[in-house]
């Protein structure tokens, strides 16, 4: 039973379906000037319209890019070079402390590369960043570099330096949801450019870019049923962003190669799709992801939901269990055909207990215990029932758990 649904799933069917023409017949280059590169042409305008309709943007700021982790990177790097290009004063950035390495690793090459200066925004012990932190970190990095506001806007107090801030919409660990609303409206507010790595939410939370109020928004295809390699940014049309990628200026230059036809429109169909099926499938997958919960704690003596009670994705719930070792526990809810994971898919493998819980201020030996369960829209109650008697089984295997609890 597949329950690590945060780090992948299946390629839809339709969406195979939507990209096929542009794999075999109509595979042209859309830059070619001729029958074969308009009609691949028409397929890229087709899919940057139907991923603006459910963003609620123009088509011009749809940047198709290789997935989430480009995407991040473009945000993050291209805009705060392009930032100091044009304020060399704005020379800091304000991350939250449980960012996915996509966004942290670009924060920290731009603090090693090019003098930037990295501020981590704090999470609460839920896994949230507060507004009025967020808020007070804008205006301390101001006033702490006396660097002035090149915007002169009516209402603003003290001198702002920060390029840009990112803060995810929703934990890919935890599952936490972020004040992102209310975040966006501070930094606009500073005169502060907001991204937002919205990866886990699409397809379960609403996407609408001018209601969430971010300048950058980014996301991922294999996250929503297209394939591992398709992504997309958002970028706001008077945002400037330096492009990672030099060449013939394709996606009005923002990233320069050939188009990938096909992905961009089978990820247009599964984010169109997603978007159509999200408020009927969060509302089934969380009643059944409240009854897992319910079962776990209730089952599992002194085992600790992790993230926010109710501020939270549908699709996922991660548990500590004291006294055992995650890895062990894996290993054991595999040999009963149940396939999770410990987090986030990128840090697999590391010895290192989890930045995103560590920084909720779970203690390390704490942390190292973890175990995520993430769904897809097609699991079942019967399913997780059977997930919930595997987690009992394979405490009860590793010692944690006295058998016939």
């Amino acid at each position: 039973m597949f329950l690590d649904a945060a780090a992948t799933g299946p390629v839809r069917r339709e969406a195979i379906e939507a990209m096929w023409p542009y794999l075999t017949g109509q595979f042209g280059n859309p830059s070619s000037h001729h029958g074969l590169g308009e009609s691949a042409a028409a397929g890229l305008r087709g899919a940057r319209e139907e991923v603006a309709g459910v963003l609620g943007c123009r088509p011009g700021e749809v940047i198709f890019t290789a997935g989430g982790t480009e995407a991040g990177n473009l945000a993050v790097k291209g805009i705060a070079l392009a930032r100091r290009s044009a304020e060399p004063g704005r020379r800091r950035l304000l991350i939250s402390a449980v960012e996915h390495p996509a966004v942290q690793e670009s924060a920290a090459y731009l603090q090693r590369r090019h003098g930037f200066d990295v501020d981590a925004v704090p999470v609460d012990a839920d896994g949230r960043v507060q507004p009025a932190v967020f808020a007070s970190l804008l205006e301390k990095a101001g006033q702490e570099s006396g660097a002035t506001n090149s915007t002169g806007s009516a209402g603003i107090t003290g001198h702002w330096d920060v390029a840009m801030a990112s803060v995810m919409y929703a934990n890919n660990e935890v599952g936490t949801v972020q004040p992102i609303r209310e975040l966006a409206a501070a930094a606009k507010a500073a005169g502060v450019y907001f991204h937002t790595d919205a990866v886990q939410a699409a397809g379960w939370l609403p996407v609408k870019v001018a209601e969430l109020g971010v300048d950058a928004l980014s996301l991922s295809g294999h996250k929503l049923g297209a394939p591992k390699g398709s992504g997309v940014l958002y970028l706001r049309g008077n945002v400037p962003a330096d492009p990672l990628l030099h060449g013939g200026g394709q996606e009005r230059g923002a990233r320069s190669g050939t188009e990938n036809v096909a992905f961009a429109v089978a990820f247009a169909t599964a984010l169109r799709l997603a978007e159509l099926e999200r408020e009927t499938a969060a509302a089934r997958v969380r009643s059944l992801q409240k009854k897992f919960i319910a079962e776990v704690l209730r089952r599992v003596p002194g085992s600790m939901l992790t993230g926010h009670a109710t501020e939270r994705l549908p699709t996922v719930a991660s548990f500590c269990f004291p006294g055992t070792s995650g890895e062990s526990v894996l290993l054991e809810l595999e040999r009963r055909s149940i396939l999770c994971s410990s987090g986030s898919a990128c840090a697999a493998g590391s010895d290192e207990p989890s930045a995103v819980l560590t920084a909720m201020g779970v203690r390390r030996e704490v942390a190292q215990t973890a175990v995520r369960f993430s769904f897809g829209n097609s699991v079942t109650e019967a399913e997780l029932g059977t997930a919930a008697d595997a987690v009992v089984g394979s405490l009860e295997a590793i010692g944690r758990l006295q058998p016939g609890r």
